[in-house]
């Protein structure tokens, strides 16, 4: 019996020691695999000739993932047409493309925007994840260029299928750490956005909490570059979903130092567009006095982008530092 005891657990520590050599190697491998991306600057315009009244204000790093499909240039251009309105802007287009893509640096030199073509293809064991993290290969290789080459300013994700309000570049320009506002047709609410009580954030209302800190949408936030770059480590995270939240999360961030933007976060200057249409929802609630939800909803039901009822309607929820509280 005391043999047989004794091979089985020479049995078990073998298996045990075996388990672990491929689970390290394995961790090795995504460790050496996550770090294979292939970069590639493909054109820098300097030149700004949209003739626009030249202005003292910070620049803004528009920063723009893209990728080859049938709606890149139109997506494009009706982005790069809004951007030619607003003065102090550098465009960075980080396409997910192994090579640099002619057609995309062709068109970008048409708005006379400075600009800055970048090719940052996704890693290819990334592409076959479950849930694959789009646009983050793109976002990493414009934060290195901007941590290589600018010194102040605003930085800014806006994605090539989002519309935004001309009023949002203002807005934004003043941000100190990191600014905050509306981000429309987001998820079950119709809208993801913080809280504010007594011009604080005490909290996101967002239909995925997920337990995340920091539950935003990536056109939700924009940062102070000089903050940016006092967190050299600051990166973001290829985790489908949770992108923002440990970005912001590497940068320090507390809810004390979040500047709501767009009146106090009651106003929608940022939409989450896209090509397929989802029907206005009916948010249940009944907590929304004292803080901005009120008026934000109010201007949601005047948009028609969604609607508020205190008896039906989809169930929501107040996140904050992960958890949740019911409205």
């Amino acid at each position: 019996m005391s043999q047989l005891k004794s091979m089985f657990l020479l049995m078990l520590a073998m298996t045990t020691i075996v388990l672990y050599l491929v689970w390290s190697s394995q961790g090795k491998e995504l460790k050496r695999f996550a770090y294979q991306e292939n970069v590639v600057l493909c054109h820098e315009q300097s030149e700004d000739t949209r003739e626009l009244k030249p202005r003292e204000d910070p620049m803004i790093y528009f920063i723009t993932p893209s990728y080859p499909r049938r709606e890149q240039v139109a997506e494009l251009t009706r982005l790069g047409q809004t951007l030619m309105h607003v003065p102090n802007l550098h465009w960075i287009v980080a396409d997910d493309n192994r090579l640099c893509n002619a057609m995309v640096m062709e068109l970008l030199k048409k708005f006379g925007i400075p600009f800055t073509h970048i090719s940052s293809p996704m890693p290819e064991m990334y592409r076959k994840a479950s849930t694959v993290p789009r646009g983050v290969a793109n976002r990493r290789a414009a934060l290195h260029w901007i941590q290589a080459n600018v010194k102040q300013g605003v930085l800014y994700f806006g994605d090539d299928d989002n519309t935004f309000d001309l009023r949002l570049f203002n807005e934004i320009r003043s941000t100190k750490k990191v600014s905050m506002f509306p981000v429309g047709l987001i998820g079950d609410y119709g809208v993801s956005s913080p809280v504010i009580k007594d011009g604080k954030v005490i909290g996101f209302y967002d239909s995925w909490p997920a337990k995340r800190t920091f539950p935003v949408d990536m056109a939700g936030f924009a940062v102070n570059i000089d903050f940016f770059l006092k967190h050299p480590e600051a990166s973001m995270p290829y985790k489908a979903g949770y992108e923002e939240d440990h970005f912001l999360k590497s940068l320090n961030l507390t809810l004390d130092d979040i500047e709501p933007k767009a009146d106090g976060c009651t106003q929608v200057l940022v939409w989450h567009t896209q090509t397929t249409k989802r029907p206005a929802p009916t948010v249940k609630i009944h907590k929304q006095s004292g803080t901005s939800l009120k008026e934000l909803l109010h201007e949601l039901d005047y948009l028609g982008m969604a609607y508020s009822n205190s008896i039906k309607g989809v169930k929501s929820m107040l996140s904050k530092d992960g958890k949740t509280v019911n409205l």
